[in-house]
């Protein structure tokens, strides 16, 4: 079977994807690019989560395209909100058009002789098998597995004679209201979760194994309305995205430079929101704050539902579960119509594409990233790959600008290949890219994600203002960066082949 052949090849037309092609189509004229989309609409993770409350946990003025600002005042917007401006935002660009939905990537197989790579897919609607191939392809395709959630092995779970959903999974038809709904998490699901159930079910109560940081942020950004009043919207939107920024990076860095100072003004905010000082036990983690993620709450939603006794917070260990629900191991028992578990993701790499080299299954695993974009030791391969500790975005479209930088420069030096090598052994095999944070499921996937490296530009910054001067600014090529020119022995037996086809 005969390849589609294209220049740029990107997996995923979820908010990297779409915004990825976007850079490209505008930055690298002439490029023939297509995306390939095993959903059946772009969105990617805000086109599959569809739990109630849904919604982002960052400020959508900085979660927003940098070339596309987002122009909403909601501070944090929902799900199906998202989805519409990542829909609207490959409608404007015309990258829609590129968009191959259905089509599910099984393996990716890098050519030394071809300079190119081989992309084995199925056709999701027909079975069938369908071939592309690119000169460079990205993967859009986020870090977690879309088919299946993260679940503990819970004791007896079987035994529970209610209802048992994750998140990931949610069906469309259910119905909770009048029922006693258990949320089993802390993070940012369950905090989401809670609240946005209260006020139909009888209850609901959130039983976390440990506390969480949570954060209330204002639900409506009230300053940016009042700008607009007096000023163009185009500026008002964007002194808040440039707020916004400046505002996360403090707080991160204060977090870093005085964790104690930090964990102290977290949780004094924490104090005046709740009625019982009783439920600071609830809320009051044993660890500094971004040492793991900070949950993020509109307007205190949270704290209002339990407040009015419509929900409730229980930290326990789970013994086992029950008929009726679960039993702790204090000894409580919790009854329950709904059990919903917010545990967390699988991570998974290249949304589960086998990847090789001339035939080789090569393991990304032991690999590092350049700059946070490249891969060490594969060719002509991309992946974006946001922040988790500020907004996604910010490091996708600045790692979008700089491969479109790196694959224009190919074409000005006349360049095929680029691949980056480590020359200096500058690899830690006991740390991932993500190892920064002490999250379940991060650590869970210590064995999944690639290695860190000791230094730049092995290891990630995850510095907003840092990573733009590194990927926007600095010289493509380095003393790690290897170019080779185009083979044109092959080039002519491609165009032989093509020709014969036709």
């Amino acid at each position: 079977m005969m390849n589609e052949h294209f220049d740029v090849l990107i997996i995923g037309a979820g908010l990297s994807g779409i915004g990825t092609a976007v850079h490209i189509s505008q930055e690298c004229p002439g490029k023939r690019l297509a995306i390939l989309e095993r959903r059946e609409r772009v969105g990617g993770t805000w086109d599959l989560f569809n739990y109630p409350g849904i919604r982002s946990d960052s400020d959508m003025f900085s979660f927003g395209y940098d070339f596309r600002p987002w122009n909403d005042l909601n501070t944090l917007a929902d799900g199906e909100s998202i989805r519409n401006y990542i829909g609207d935002t490959a409608r404007e660009y015309g990258v829609d058009k590129l968009i191959r939905f259905g089509i599910e990537t099984e393996q990716a197989q890098w050519c030394s002789e071809q300079q190119q790579w081989v992309i084995s897919t199925r056709d999701l609607n027909t079975d069938e098998a369908r071939h592309f191939s690119c000169d460079f392809l990205i993967s859009c395709t986020g870090y977690y597995d879309h088919n299946t959630g993260y679940l503990p092995d819970f004791p007896d779970v079987e035994r529970f004679q209610g209802q048992c959903i994750h998140p990931q999974h949610w069906p469309a038809d259910l119905d909770y209201r009048g029922k006693k709904v258990i949320v089993i998490g802390s993070g940012a699901t369950a905090v989401t979760v809670v609240p946005a159930m209260a006020d139909a079910a009888a209850h609901v109560t959130m039983l976390q194994r440990s506390p969480s940081y949570v954060m209330t942020v204002p639900a409506r950004d009230k300053l940016t309305e009042v700008l607009r009043k007096v000023m163009p919207e185009s500026w008002a939107n964007g002194l808040a995205r440039k707020r916004n920024i400046l505002i996360q990076r403090w707080l991160f860095k204060a977090a870093k430079r005085w964790p104690q100072g930090m964990r102290r003004h977290l949780l004094k905010q924490v104090a005046k929101q709740l009625d019982d000082p009783g439920q600071m036990k609830h809320f009051t983690p044993t660890y500094m704050p971004w040492d793991q993620r900070l949950c993020a709450v509109p307007d205190g939603d949270l704290f209002k539902a339990i407040n009015s006794g419509k929900a409730s917070v229980v930290t326990d260990q789970i013994d086992t579960f029950t008929e009726r629900g679960i039993k702790l191991a204090s000894g409580q028992e919790l009854e329950a119509d709904i059990i919903i578990t917010a545990t967390g993701l699988k991570l998974q790499l290249l949304g589960g594409t086998q990847l090789l080299i001339d035939g080789r299954p090569f393991d990304l695993q032991q690999q590092m990233t350049y700059k946070g974009v490249l891969l060490q030791n594969v060719p002509n391969m991309a992946w974006i790959f946001g922040y988790t500790n500020a907004p996604w975005t910010l490091k996708a479209d600045i790692a979008a600008r700089y491969v479109c930088r790196l694959i224009n420069h190919l074409r000005a030096t006349g360049m095929q290949v680029v691949v980056p090598r480590d020359h200096d052994h500058c690899s830690l095999p006991d740390e991932s890219v993500m190892g920064a944070l002490e999250s379940g499921y991060v650590q869970r996937a210590n064995s999944v994600l690639p290695r860190q490296g000791q230094k730049s530009p092995w290891r990630l910054l995850n510095a907003y203002e840092a990573d733009r001067v590194m990927l926007l600014d600095e010289a493509i090529e380095d003393d790690i960066l290897e170019f080779e020119p185009r083979n044109i022995e092959a080039d002519n037996k491609n165009a032989g082949a093509k020709r014969r086809a036709a």
